[in-house]
């Protein structure tokens, strides 16, 4: 019965699923995504954090998203608190994943507060992809322990390896947390609503670069999506107007 019961409330495929096909799948988000902790590392240290800091962001914040904001912010000057701020907010999607989750996880109370720590974007992918509850739970599980493991492993990795190196800017390594950014963000752009809220959130904070303190146009930027969402509105209430007018 609660295979059942997950199942209808998932992708709405009503087929079982072999624990070994979620493993793989979740093994190889886990791998591709974890890899990139390596890049965070380098980028927090070549910001000024120490090993020891850039090392307490992965293991405490995990949110790749959030953790490159913050560095970035910090490595241009920008106010810790205001650094701090934009961070929260890219991570409080997290927040609505997590309301999702724990509805098709269904796990033990004990359980939610060390399961919520790996309520992130790919598990949420991960898990929300399966057909039923057990396989949610298996996928969740190994994306998230993998992916932890990993990412927390190469940010160590990087932090090492760009003190050993000295001057990350001289190597060009400072650019390759905006890269890895980019390169996760950009699969996730599939409607031109996800489309238009990008672009105006690049032009936001590209054009407030100049005039604002280091931190405050990412802020600004993520007015972006409400913007475009009521303008949508807008634009969805004028049709239905336009279209009750003609049958009159």
């Amino acid at each position: 019965m609660a295979e059942q019961t997950a199942s209808a409330e998932t992708s709405g495929n009503s087929g079982e699923k072999p624990d070994a096909a979620v493993v793989r799948d979740a093994l190889g988000v886990g791998v591709a995504v974890g890899l990139s902790g390596f890049a965070f590392g380098v980028t927090s240290a070549g910001s000024g954090l120490t090993l020891l800091q850039t090392c307490a962001l992965s293991l405490l914040v995990f949110t790749g998203a959030s953790q490159f904001a913050l560095v970035g912010a910090l490595a241009a000057g920008g106010n810790p608190f205001t650094a701090a701020a934009g961070a929260f907010f890219l991570g409080v999607r997290n927040a609505f994943y997590g309301l999702r989750l724990s509805q098709l996880l269904a796990l033990p109370r004990a359980v939610r507060p060390f399961a919520a720590q790996w309520v992130i974007d790919e598990t949420a992918a991960v898990a929300l992809a399966q057909p039923t509850r057990r396989a949610v739970r298996v996928g969740f599980a190994v994306t998230g322990l993998s992916l932890y493991a990993l990412w927390n492993l190469t940010t160590l990795l990087g932090a090492v390896g760009a003190e050993a190196i000295g001057d990350t800017e001289a190597w060009g390594l400072d650019a390759a947390g905006p890269a890895v950014f980019l390169a996760l963000l950009a699969p996730m752009l599939r409607s031109a609503i996800d489309r238009v809220v990008a672009g105006l959130a690049v032009v936001l904070g590209l054009g407030l670069l100049p005039v604002l303190p280091a931190g405050v146009p990412v802020l600004v930027a993520a007015l972006a999506a409400p913007v475009v969402l009521w303008a949508q509105g807008r634009r969805g209430a004028a049709a239905d107007d336009d279209v009750r007018g003609t049958e009159r």
